[in-house]
């Protein structure tokens, strides 16, 4: 594979040249690649236990939005579970500078939560010496079990020793709202290190994706994605998680942004009217997540027209909040338009890398 991947042209300069991708989907092979950073106990239970794999449940691989046919291994892997692949089309094939790798595993949604926080603890692992070893682009984000937040917090901790983990993993579905107490310990650890919380689209299925109970199509799951993304915002709002941590990102990945100024608006006329209720919350939930929450841009679920996209942006109120992402190896666009053309190109600047060097602190030690 080493060899193939090798014989691809280097694409020459592009519009992304030099850009900082924020969601990049390193994919585990299988338990086998775990099992060596595992305490040789919970090895033994996964050996016992017959458990081997653990795909994302929003990610299954013969899914076509699982990955562009171009970007899938011909040598039969799992999308995104070749270095080599990654380098040539995500790296080299768009100029980036730096990738994040948030692993798409169902680590976290193990019931139990010493098997799961020993699951993200392997993973993490894993992650910086198959992957952050051998490519100095790469940077990682700490794979934590949110309903393990005493333990996830002790992972953080570890893992923050290592300057290339620039922020932490959860994901979107979890048992209880983001903002409830029982999480706080993982919002103070990242605060601490200064390391943005990553949200991303699928998680622990504890619950079905809408109100009305399980959907029977990937069609409807996808598209319920941006209700839970909303009712997690609302969720760290209200309880007060930015009033606690006032130095805290979080980041949506694969969230997409069309729904937010519809949201943003419907949030602040009902905290206008209930605000009494959360006397702690003395600014807008817009003004609040403007501050401290931002989005990646692929899939961008915006409006498909230029014209529609500036009206778009002037509602949300921050072009700040928009980070540049390819999703890889998703299939969210053809060849290298990464950058949906509808975006106004005076983003670019800050939306390509500055963005980035604001959210994830980290990068500044690397990168100019």
């Amino acid at each position: 594979m080493a060899s193939e991947a090798a014989t691809l042209p280097v694409p020459a300069p592009h519009a992304t040249t030099g850009a900082i991708d924020v969601d990049l989907h390193p994919a585990v092979p299988n338990m086998a690649a775990l099992l060596p950073h595992m305490h040789p106990h919970w090895a033994e239970q996964m050996r016992v236990r017959g458990i081997d794999a653990l795909e994302s449940v929003m990610w299954k691989a013969a899914m076509p939005i699982a990955a562009r046919p171009d970007f899938r291994d011909p040598c039969g892997g799992p999308p995104g579970g070749s270095l080599d692949l990654l380098r040539a089309q995500a790296l080299d094939g768009f100029g980036t500078a730096i990738g994040i790798c948030n692993p798409l595993w169902g680590t976290a949604a193990l019931f139990s939560e010493d098997m799961a926080s020993e699951l993200c603890r392997a993973m993490n692992l894993w992650l910086a010496r198959d992957w952050l070893d051998r490519e100095p682009r790469l940077r990682g984000a700490i794979t934590v079990a949110p309903h393990a937040p005493d333990q996830a917090a002790a992972e953080i901790e570890r893992c923050a020793a290592d300057r290339r983990f620039v922020s932490v993993l959860l994901p979107a579905m979890t048992e209880l709202p983001l903002g409830r107490r029982a999480h706080r310990p993982i919002f103070a650890a990242a605060e601490k290190h200064g390391l943005p919380v990553t949200i991303h689209a699928g998680g622990q299925y504890r619950h079905p994706p809408t109100a009305t109970g399980w959907p029977s199509f990937h069609a409807e799951d996808h598209a319920a994605q941006a209700n839970i993304f909303q009712a997690q915002l609302l969720s760290l709002v209200y309880e007060g998680v930015f009033v606690d941590h006032p130095a805290l990102r979080v980041v949506l990945l694969d969230a997409g942004i069309g729904w937010l100024p519809s949201f943003l608006w419907r949030a602040n006329k009902t905290w206008r009217g209930l605000r009494a209720e959360v006397p702690w919350v003395t600014r807008s939930p817009a003004d609040i997540i403007r501050e401290h929450v931002r989005l990646s841009i692929q899939p961008l679920q915006g409006p498909p027209d230029a014209a529609g996209m500036e009206r778009l942006l002037e509602h949300i109120g921050a072009d700040h909040m928009l980070l540049f992402s390819t999703d890889y190896p998703h299939w969210r666009f053809e060849g290298r338009d990464a950058v949906p053309p509808q975006l106004p190109a005076r983003l670019l600047p800050a939306l390509l890398r500055q963005n980035a060097l604001d959210t994830y602190p980290r990068l500044r030690e690397t990168i100019a």
